[in-house]
């Protein structure tokens, strides 16, 4: 590109030079030899006038005044007479070319003026180096200024292709430099933010493979120990048969997992909130934790307003549960406790345990990623806030010792009021 920016270049200085150099060299020397012309023919009047005077006054022309008046001028003047008398001042006659003007009075004097045309031809070609010498020094200055304007133009260019490969290459970072040319600054602009949209894409990546991996580590353990009970009941078909049942269950929510956590991943699960019944949702819930619970000798329990119904998803309220359900088992202690309400604005699920609660130096942070007060994984509550906040509710800390977590969702319609219902522990 620079080569071709050179060439380009100087080709237009080159034309423009030829198009106004040779018209001007033309101009100039014909300038020169009219000027020369004009001067021979005012002299030759002016000696004519010389002559009449000094005839009139009956004084002889001095010849060596007039060599020194009109130097380097071959002078011939005739006056009426039979024959005619000549009079010749001034330099010997041109030996090559020459330039001669005349002039003759009424009363019969005729004066012709002589000079050497080399020596305005000299000044033509001195006048002609002249302007070479200047469209020489135009076509430098062009090609400098195509150097300096090349360089300005290639130089960025080579600088967004690495940039471009290094965004190909993964590494994701803004670089934030301009070079003040606007469209060159524009296309800086535009892989500026492409790279702040591949470094979130990116992210959003990490972070949804390492959510995957936490979310799906609940289905899994509930799904090894089903195949524990099924191992373990192997001599009883029924046991067999019910626990398999059970399993399936728990391999089709592993695969709702999947296809929630995908969804938050790609942004798409506002748009599928609709009507929910919260009831299926916790009662699923409490089933599948009741024996992890039983297991460390705790018991869980489900209280408050049935037949409740909030926008959102099935998978993204399962999974909020349960990661709530997992803090209260690794963090908390004593009875977990999971509450049902209705309010005039929201559907509140609350989950509370009687736990030494959270410390006051994470309770500001509890919500925020890789925090974590007892060696988890600090992300549970994380990705718990995020999908509720995908169905369009709000999961917060209401109290922090013992601990209580509320989740807010929007209300679907009014429920028939029931009773309060005890879950199995």
């Amino acid at each position: 590109m620079r080569r071709r920016l050179l060439s380009s270049t100087l080709l237009v200085a080159v034309i423009a030079v030829l198009l106004l150099g040779v018209p001007l060299g033309l101009v100039v020397s014909r300038l020169i030899v009219d000027e020369a012309s004009q001067e021979l023919r005012a002299e030759a009047t002016r000696l004519v006038g010389e002559v009449e005077y000094a005839r009139i006054q009956d004084t002889p022309l001095d010849p060596q005044q007039l060599e020194q008046k009109y130097p380097e001028r071959y002078i011939q003047i005739y006056e009426r007479g039979n024959p005619p008398k000549a009079t010749i001042v001034g330099a010997p006659p041109p030996s090559g070319h020459q330039m001669t003007e005349d002039a003759q009075s009424e009363s019969g004097i005729y004066v012709r003026v002589s000079r050497d045309k080399d020596q305005v031809e000299q000044d033509v070609r001195a006048r002609l180096l002249l302007i070479v010498a200047l469209a020489v020094a135009a076509l430098a200055v062009a090609v400098g200024l195509a150097i300096v304007q090349s360089r300005r133009l290639t130089l960025p260019l080579q600088d967004l292709a690495k940039i471009a490969d290094r965004l190909g290459s993964g590494d994701a970072r803004p670089s934030k430099h301009r070079y003040g040319i606007p469209e060159l600054d524009r296309v800086a602009e535009v892989l500026d933010r492409s790279a702040t949209r591949i470094s979130d894409l990116l992210t959003r990546e990490r972070e949804f493979a390492t959510d995957a991996s936490h979310q799906l580590r609940t289905p899994l353990t509930g799904l090894t120990m089903r195949l524990e009970e099924i191992v373990a009941a192997a001599d009883h078909p029924e046991v067999v048969r019910e626990e398999g049942d059970a399993a399936i269950v728990q391999a089709e929510r592993l695969t709702a997992v999947i296809d929630e956590l995908l969804a938050a991943a790609r942004r798409q699960r506002h748009s599928q909130a609709e009507p929910i019944t919260v009831d299926d949702v916790l009662v699923q819930q409490v089933t599948e934790w009741a024996p992890v619970f039983r297991g460390s000798g705790r018991d869980l329990l489900l209280e408050g307003e049935r037949g409740l119904e909030a926008l959102g998803s099935t998978g993204g309220l399962g999974q909020v549960v349960a990661s709530l359900l997992e803090n209260s088992l690794r963090h908390g202690g004593g009875t977990v406790t999971v509450s049902t309400s209705r309010s005039d604005n929201y559907v509140v699920i609350e989950v509370a345990d009687e736990g030494p609660g959270i410390a006051d130096d994470l309770a500001g942070r509890v919500f925020e990623r890789n925090v974590s007060g007892g060696g988890g994984t600090g992300l549970g509550l994380t990705l718990a806030r995020a999908l509720a906040a995908a169905d369009g509710g709000r999961l917060e800390l209401v109290r922090r010792r013992p601990a209580v977590f509320s989740l807010f969702l929007r209300p679907a319609e009014e429920k028939r009021p029931s009773r309060v219902v005890t879950g199995p522990a």
